[in-house]
């Protein structure tokens, strides 16, 4: 027989919506009191203020100073508690790794930027991450409990799992249980993802992307990858692969093996890598002394080089930005973003990979898909990949699915 009890699993899911949605509003700043929770949301004010009591108790939200009046009682302002728990981050690159803590709001606390080559495997990777960590955690005994912690790595990541598949620079890492092992260590939570995608994240939440509807971060380091944001939010994908651009063939054929073991993908020819073996090739030739003079070389020899002119470095950079912007300028006709932020170590070696990623995709879009478009260049590049690591974290903890399961236990670790 049907009843007439209400679904009591129906009605705690309404619950935690309406908290997550509450608690996006107040820390995201779009609203600051009650009646401007009410007006987002059309939610009635007993149900907001029970949610909103909710969030003072969990010691998620606090008030503040009265707002202004709007002809009643002033109403009092709400704030988000960035600091009710913090963050391990992690962010590997190549060849270096940028380690901290961070608050709720994804403001990195503490960072500890160092060398280090992802290719030397994963336990010596974490290795150096936990002893970072427990530097920093030494240095604010006392402070807020961990939460959670957001890794951003160079490589294929399927979300749901946290686990890496057959990344092509990283050997060793393939299945590895990155979770498991911090999860062990510090008993938090654990959410890996690529960090294309952790920058992509980073610059939408606290960068240049920020009110961004559709847009695109691509990096050009040692190798080459995009982050998509559709309507606001991250798309990884069905596996989470969604933007390994890196591994499109070319227009014209080079007769490059990369090191996914196919031919003339983007990165063996436009990545890091590559530019810096051609490079080392011209300097051996004798074709620049610039490039002779600085020894065994790297992106920031391309830079240097780019710099004072030399020729044969501007050529390779203009050719990477080309090559990219040819890429692009097919993904611009079928994405149709409204920005496009190019960062990573080749990008900032010279302003010719700029100019050429742009004058490739002006001239091979549609003029209406670039008619309101901007390109631009990372303005930090060096803090996005840790602050979307932050963030990748921060939004699943609060996510509706996720928020119900620790909201009454005060804690998610």
């Amino acid at each position: 027989m049907p009843s007439d009890l209400p679904d009591v699993s129906a009605l705690l899911d309404l619950r935690v919506t309406a908290l997550s949605v509450v608690l996006d509003l107040v820390r995201s700043g779009r609203a600051a009191t009650r009646p401007e929770i009410e007006r987002h949301t059309g939610l009635g004010r007993k149900l907001i203020a029970q949610r909103v009591d909710e969030l003072l108790a969990a010691g998620l939200l606090s008030e503040g100073s009265f707002g202004p009046s709007t002809g009643g009682r002033a109403p009092r302002q709400l704030q988000f508690v960035a600091d009710a728990g913090h963050l391990l981050v992690a962010h590997y690159g190549a060849t270096r790794m940028g380690v901290g803590l961070a608050d709720l709001t994804g403001r990195v606390l503490d960072l500890v930027d160092r060398e280090h080559p992802v290719a030397d495997g994963p336990e010596p990777a974490l290795e150096a991450a936990f002893d970072i960590w427990d530097k920093l955690l030494r240095r604010r005994t006392g402070e807020r409990p961990l939460w959670a912690a957001g890794i951003g790595v160079p490589g294929p990541v399927e979300f749901s799992t946290a686990r890496l598949v057959s990344p092509p620079i990283m050997p060793g890492w393939h299945g590895f249980g990155i979770r498991e092992k911090i999860q062990q260590r510090y008993g938090v939570p654990v959410w890996v993802d690529n960090d294309v995608n952790a920058m992509a994240l980073g610059e939408l939440r606290a960068g240049e992307a920020q009110g961004a509807g559709d847009f695109l971060y691509v990096k050009i380091g040692s190798g080459i990858g995009a982050g998509l944001v559709s309507r606001g939010a991250l798309h990884r994908g069905a596996q989470g692969v969604a933007g390994d651009v890196g591994h499109t063939a070319t227009r014209e054929p080079w007769g490059v093996t990369c090191r996914c073991g196919k031919t003339d993908c983007l990165e063996a020819v436009a990545g890091g890598a590559a530019l810096v073996t051609e490079a080392a090739a011209a300097a051996a030739r004798g074709d620049s002394a610039v490039l002779a003079e600085r020894g065994k070389l790297t992106v920031e020899d391309l830079r240097y080089a780019a710099e004072r002119g030399d020729r044969i470095t501007i050529e390779l950079l203009s050719r990477s930005g080309r090559l990219v912007g040819e890429m692009l300028a097919s993904v611009v006709n079928l994405f149709n973003p409204s920005l496009i932020i190019i960062g990573g170590h080749v990008a900032e070696a010279g302003d010719s990979v700029l100019a050429a990623v742009r004058q490739a995709i002006y001239e091979q879009s549609l003029p209406l898909a670039t008619r309101d478009l901007r390109i631009v260049r990372s303005m930090r590049s060096d803090m996005v990949g840790v602050t979307g690591s932050a963030f990748t974290a921060i939004d699943e903890l609060f996510r509706p699915s996720y928020l119900g399961g620790w909201i009454d236990h005060g804690s998610p670790a």
